[in-house]
């Protein structure tokens, strides 16, 4: 059954506690609450992207100035990925700037690096914008695990964020992607400008997909001077905790994970997304090309809640 923008509002707007409750009982129902799954996250490729996207350093149409940086070799990949494992993580992500992947040589050494990447026991996922059928059923052969493509924001709000693509053009990827048999990984950015209600649209518009994402990554904006959005103003935190009810109850089997500006989150504050339904979290200590919380602050936060770091056996 679809869910509608009105029964969503609803929930969302449900009194705190109730709201909090309600997401925590069908946490319970569907995922260990004590279990948390931990990523890595590396830029493979850096810069350069001719996407117009408001918030992205990486975009040539912001004045962000972040330097360009060539494709890495999957030896030095496979490097960062073995550290990673080390510090508990049991997916890598690996992302790559562009509209799509236009060099063959370069798809093929991100192929190279999902194999080399999955033979260490670890998840793989990359994100590496728009694909071709043909891409998508190479990486699924390599060993791709999951796709990351957010559909960033609500479709009414969505051309005062980007201009180059449409929100309709991400959910088509989407598709093609899940038919190849790979989970997507996909949310959005919030503290853009948008409202409530464009936060709740984008989450009823990932609930209704034939398949919902597996995985349901909610940035906070990381502010980076020279993009389009740096002076909007941040969401409110008691929001924030709302989102993340929100699409736990929306989406119960999903994966439900903070993504960026986590570290602009209070102990306490995190502690109410986890309570929520957070069971997902970024432990590398950037995140393409922001900061990110550091992982000796993650080992203390997931003692004090008593949490445990999932590791899936693949």
């Amino acid at each position: 059954m679809k869910i509608t923008f009105g029964k969503a509002l609803d929930i969302f707007n449900y009194p705190f506690f109730k709201l909090l409750s309600t997401a925590h009982e069908v946490h319970v129902q569907n995922f260990d609450e004590q279990s948390v799954q931990i990523s890595d996250i590396l830029s493979v490729k850096t810069g350069g992207c001719s996407e117009d996207c408001a918030y992205c350093a990486q975009s040539v149409r912001n004045e962000t100035k972040i330097p360009k940086q060539p494709m890495l070799d999957p030896e030095t990949v496979l490097e960062v990925a073995r550290r990673a494992k080390e510090r508990g993580a049991s997916r890598f992500c690996m992302s790559a700037s562009g509209r799509c992947m236009t060099s063959e040589a370069e798809f093929e050494k991100i192929c190279a690096m999902v194999t080399s990447v999955k033979a260490l026991g670890l998840e793989t996922c990359v994100t590496l914008g728009f694909l071709t059928e043909p891409q998508a059923a190479k990486l699924k052969k390599s060993g791709l695990d999951y796709y990351n493509h957010n559909v960033d924001t609500s479709p009414e709000f969505y051309s005062h964020i980007v201009s180059t693509r449409t929100i309709d053009d991400r959910i088509r990827t989407i598709e093609m992607i899940q038919e190849a048999g790979i989970n997507v990984c996909s949310g959005g950015i919030v503290g853009m400008g948008e409202t409530n209600e464009d936060r709740i649209k984008m989450l009823v518009l990932l609930a209704n997909l034939e398949i919902p994402p597996r995985c349901v990554p909610i940035n906070k904006l990381v502010k980076i001077p020279g993009t389009r959005v740096d002076d909007s103003s941040p969401i409110d935190d008691f929001d924030f905790v709302r989102m993340i009810a929100l699409a736990r109850i929306l989406m119960p089997k999903s994966y439900v994970k903070i993504a960026a500006g986590r570290n602009t989150l209070s102990e306490s504050t995190q502690a109410l997304c986890i309570f929520a339904g957070t069971n997902a979290l970024f432990s590398s200590e950037k995140l393409l090309t922001v900061d990110n919380i550091k992982d000796n602050a993650d080992r203390k936060l997931f003692d004090k809640l008593n949490l445990r770091i999932e590791n899936p056996q693949l």
